[in-house]
């Protein structure tokens, strides 16, 4: 847990609109940061995270991904969406 984390929030308020920004992903979340936000940076830009209590016990950098996904699959998935996309544009029109 890092030290500097601990001191901003004592300084500010539980759910309070203020996003505290941070480089410290390897930061364990600790019942004292429940309710408050964070911009966790994951190399590029800034996640919100907003604390639960479900998030207790896991590290910052759990929630800020620093991978985009962007799909599996060679020709035939494309293939596969291409046949997707006239349903979609079907319900759309709906």
């Amino acid at each position: 847990m890092a030290e500097k984390l601990l001191e901003k929030i004592k300084n500010l308020k539980v759910d309070g609109k203020e996003v505290i920004k941070t480089w410290y992903r390897s930061s364990t979340i600790v019942p004292e940061m429940i309710g408050f936000t964070f911009g966790v940076h994951n190399g590029k830009e800034f996640i919100s995270v907003k604390v639960t209590e479900e998030m207790v016990g896991y590290k910052l950098g759990a929630f800020s991904p620093t991978t985009k996904f962007s799909r599996h699959g060679g020709k035939i998935q494309k293939e596969l969406e291409k046949k997707a996309e006239p349903k979609e544009d079907e319900k759309a029109k709906k």
